[in-house]
This record gives C-alpha cells, structure tokens and sequence, in this order.
C-alpha cells in the first residue's frame, strides 16, 4: 500500500513539473442539479488535479439533494441558485460571470476529470498563444458496466478520436475557453432550458466569429452516466438531433466532422434503403439481395468503428453493437425530416442568437433563471 502511494505521489509530483505554466489560471466550472455518487466522483477527480486550478465554482442550480453541502465539503467555491433553471446553460453563465481566471474549464458534474487533464489544458493554450478555446472527449473505459453505456460512450470517445483537430463546435462536459471572449460573445444560449445543444451553439457563434477551437485528443474525462434504452433515446433524438438540425439549418452550416461526416450522412440514406427493400421483399422476393448488398456497405463503411469495439470489447459486443448503431442512423434520419420540415413550414424556428456580452450587473442568482 505504501508503495503505491509513493508511486501517485511520484506521478503527481511529475505531472506537476511537466504541466506547470503559473501563467496559464484556469478556473473550473461544474453545474449540478441532484448530482448524487456520480457528482462525489467527479469532486474527488477534481480534488486530484496537478497541477491544481486557480479555483473550482460549483453552481448548484436548484438541488434537493444536497449537492451543494457536498461541494462545501471539498472546499470549492459554491454559489446556490433557489430554483432550477433547467439546463446548464445559465449555471456555467452564472459560473463565469464570477470566476477570476484566464480561462474557465467548463466540467460536467458526471464526469471524473484524469490527474493531468487541467495539465494538458494548461499545456495546450501555454503552445498555442492565439488559441480561443479547446474540446477533449471522454475516454475508452466508460464507469457504467451496462451494454448501453459502454456502447454509447465507447462510440462518443471514437467519434471524437476520429475527427478533425480544428474543431467545429465546442463541448461542455470537457471544454475550455478564454473567459474574455466568452463572455464578450454572450456566453451559452440560455433559450436551451434542458441539457440539449448549448455548446454545439457556441462553437458555431464562434466559428462564425472567427475563432479557434482545438479538438485535443489527449484530454480526456471518464464518463460516469448510466445510459438506458428511454434515456438514450430521448437525449438523442429531442434534445440533440432535432435541435442541432435547427442550428444547422439556420446557420447554413453542414461541415464535413464528428456526426455529420459525408460518410455519416450516406449511411443514413442506406439505412433507410435498407428498411424499404426489406419492407418490399414481402411482395418481391428479389429486393432482399437488395438489402444485403445494403448492409455489407453499411458493415464496410463502418468496419473501423466495429473493429474498435471489437478491440476494446470483444467480437459479441461488436457484433450486439451494430442493430444500436444502425438504429441510431435512423432516428437521426426522421429528426433531420422533422428538422427541415419545421424549417420548410414555420420558418426559422430557433432564430439566429445575438445575445449581449455577459457582465456581472446582468445576474441575480436569486432569480430562477435568466439575465435581467
């Protein structure tokens, strides 16, 4: 025991000479609505930083669980908001508003952050002096043993590890940005009142202002959400698919990365081909050669993916992942239809933001939600 412990302090101890840029303060942000044991994780990862942060806010955004007693335990910085406001999009605001570092590192309350990650954030913006902000992903050995959540976050960790590192939209679970621009820029989109799209949104803003997102491979956070069929469903089809169609639609903005690959796309297009010959193979036998010529395409385009899965969890959950993954490209297919078709017949139905700049007269944390 004894020796494992001067193996950690050792590897602290090395982690805070190799990542030690004193000009570099990051203050770190966490939103929690009744984050429960995950939210205890993720505190203990926090507390295990090296280097440590200049600070760490918790705004706790309306609990009933004594989230934020929790937080006081661990000695971090906890502002209480009296009702919740419905998604994280108005505690990081609020969070950020008061932080007094250069950066702000926005952390989800269900992730556990690895030692070094602040260190390789701090790294990174120490190598790239113009940088505006930065993204990592979550890593290859998600916490929850369920099919769904090793399925679910093993394919979010490869989409990210597999993208482009000029990064196109930011992400608030593992996301850092230069606290002047964001709240020069207006901060999250608080019109998203469920844990929904509000990072996408501000990458796009600032893409479209002209600045620098980095995709940053080695940054990474474990993952500690437990993910059900209902759960999965719901988050992927109403609060992203649907609304990132909107934001799509109307910013004119289709780039070639992450979900939204031209591969991805086309497996779309070929899943539901796949559904209409199998539906028309009742009445003409011939269309089922048809669909097996669809799904061998569907296996060759995504045989990386399948063959990471196999890699990280055995042919079976290969094999069990690919109805999941098929099934994703269909729901993801009727929410782009839903998406133009609001576009088509309501018009811009989320219209372009332009929020002003986040300053701290603009708060009351004892409102429920909102800027005055």
């Amino acid at each position: 025991m004894n020796k494992i412990s001067r193996n950690d302090n050792q590897q602290k101890v090395r982690n805070t000479l190799k990542f030690s840029f004193p000009e570099i303060t990051i203050s770190i942000i966490v939103p929690v609505y009744n984050g429960g044991e995950a939210f205890r994780q993720c505190l203990i990862s926090l507390a295990a930083l090296q280097p440590p942060p200049m600070e760490i806010i918790v705004v706790a955004d309306g609990d009933s669980d004594g989230s934020w007693q929790l937080a006081k335990q661990f000695g971090v910085q906890v502002i209480r908001l009296p009702v919740t406001s419905g998604g994280p999009a108005y505690p990081r605001n609020v969070g950020a508003v008061q932080a007094k570092g250069e950066y702000l590192f926005f952390v989800d309350a269900d992730v556990c952050v690895h030692s070094d990650t602040l260190g390789r954030v701090a790294e990174t913006f120490h190598n790239n002096p113009d940088l505006t902000a930065l993204i990592g992903s979550y890593d290859d050995t998600p916490a929850e043993p369920n099919f769904l959540s090793q399925y679910k976050n093993l394919f979010h960790h490869y989409v990210h590890q597999k993208a482009q590192r000029e990064a196109s939209t930011f992400w608030g679970a593992c996301g850092a940005i230069r606290r002047d621009i964001f709240l020069e820029i207006g901060g999250f989109d608080e019109n998203y009142r469920r844990p929904s799209i509000e990072d996408i949104e501000l990458g796009y803003r600032l893409k479209k202002t002209g600045h620098q997102i980095l995709l940053c491979k080695d940054i990474h956070v474990k993952h500690l959400k437990r993910w059900g069929i209902c759960s999965m469903l719901k988050a992927d089809f109403f609060y992203r698919a649907i609304p990132w169609t909107e934001l799509i639609l109307r910013d004119r903005r289709f780039t070639n990365d992450l979900n939204i690959r031209h591969s991805e796309r086309l497996c779309v297009v070929l899943t539901y081909g796949l559904v209409g010959a199998l539906m028309g193979a009742i009445w003409w036998v011939p269309l089922l050669a048809v669909a097996a010529l669809i799904m061998g395409s569907l296996v060759i385009i995504n045989a990386p993916l399948y063959r990471f899965f196999q890699k990280k969890r055995g042919f079976r959950f290969a094999l069990q992942s690919v109805p999941w993954h098929w099934l994703y490209y269909l729901y993801s297919g009727l929410a782009f239809a839903i998406g133009v078709a609001r576009h088509v017949f309501l018009g811009d139905t989320r219209q372009e933001s332009t929020m002003p700049a986040l300053v701290p007269e603009s708060f009351d944390i004892n409102r429920t939600s909102g800027r005055q």
